[in-house]
């Protein structure tokens, strides 16, 4: 069930140091690209890093994502703004961040049905996109959106999230 996986998920910030095959990367692709999107424009695209390097280097620039030290596999998640300019008369332009958002969570929860622990780690809107974009080469026009450290749990962390009835309100 689906909800087993949403409410066992938790931001892993220990790894093991063990490979993740590109068989289960690119099943956690897929499941990104399936994510909603305003008017289809999938304004995204991913770069998958293994490269222990270029990890360390996303490390020391982003300071809360350190657990980059330890994940064996980073997923970036880059938006493509442009893709929505114009569709449909202005209706998809700048719902980039909730598409790249809803991409990030199927990544996460995919992760998570495999049996792989992450953390997302956030870069836009802050000023953390251009140390990101320049250690990526991330182009002009393109936003770097998350970072997401993936890999094989070495930590249980304690459940934090919980549903609240206090935060519904029911018109019946």
């Amino acid at each position: 069930m689906i909800l087993d996986a949403i409410k066992n998920r938790r931001s892993m910030r220990k790894y093991k140091s063990t490979p993740i095959p590109k068989e289960k990367v690119t099943a956690m692709l897929e499941a990104a690209m399936y994510a909603p999107s305003a008017c289809n424009t999938r304004p995204w695209r991913f770069i998958a890093i293994t490269c222990r390097e270029t990890l360390t280097r996303l490390a020391d620039a982003h300071n809360w994502a350190k657990m980059l030290n330890t994940a064996p596999l980073a997923i970036v998640v880059v938006a493509l703004p442009a893709t929505q300019d114009g569709i449909q008369n202005g209706l998809a332009e700048g719902y980039y961040p909730q598409d790249c958002g809803a991409a990030t969570q199927n990544i996460l929860l995919q992760a998570e049905a495999m049996g792989y622990g992450t953390c997302w780690c956030g870069v836009y809107p802050k000023p953390l996109q251009q140390p990101v974009r320049e250690i990526l080469q991330v182009p002009e026009g393109e936003t770097p959106f998350c970072i997401i450290a993936v890999g094989e749990k070495d930590d249980e962390p304690k459940m934090r999230g919980y549903y609240d009835e206090a935060k519904v309100t029911w018109i019946e």
